[in-house]
């Protein structure tokens, strides 16, 4: 008989057990979406604050390039499909590690500052896109 009730405890131990594994799961879930939801707000807040700090000078407000500086280096629309045609790695390489007259932001930056350009520029396809509607 005790060994019966020894069982008994044993398997509502186990099924309790499974259930806060359930909850668990589910909570880790949760948590792990509310932080991707919470880093593409994040870039939507950072990235035109670090855009206008770092790039806006020589790219322009709205990534064109129609700055003086733009101008007379030739910079191309951020928006551009030669631009956007581009890699998200990519983009980050050239943002950390400069290109032909563009400076090197990689010791200035960090990572997710970096991560966060890249989706503001990505951002000016779609205004680009909205330009040129018809």
């Amino acid at each position: 008989m005790a060994g019966q009730a020894q069982l008994f405890v044993q398997g509502e131990f186990m099924a309790t057990s499974r259930k806060w594994v359930g909850k668990i799961t589910i909570a880790c879930a949760a948590l792990a979406s509310l932080a991707v939801l919470s880093a593409s707000a994040r870039a939507e807040d950072t990235g035109p604050a670090t855009f206008k700090a770092k790039c806006a000078l020589c790219h322009g407000p709205d990534g064109k390039g129609d700055t003086q500086v733009g101008k007379s280096l030739k910079i191309p629309d951020l928006g551009s499909a030669d631009v956007q045609k581009e890699s998200d790695a990519e983009l980050t390489t050239v943002i950390t590690n400069g290109k032909k007259q563009m400076p090197a932001f990689g010791k200035s930056l960090k990572s997710d500052q970096i991560m966060d350009l890249v989706v503001f520029i990505r951002s000016l396809a779609k205004k680009s896109a909205q330009r040129y509607a018809p």
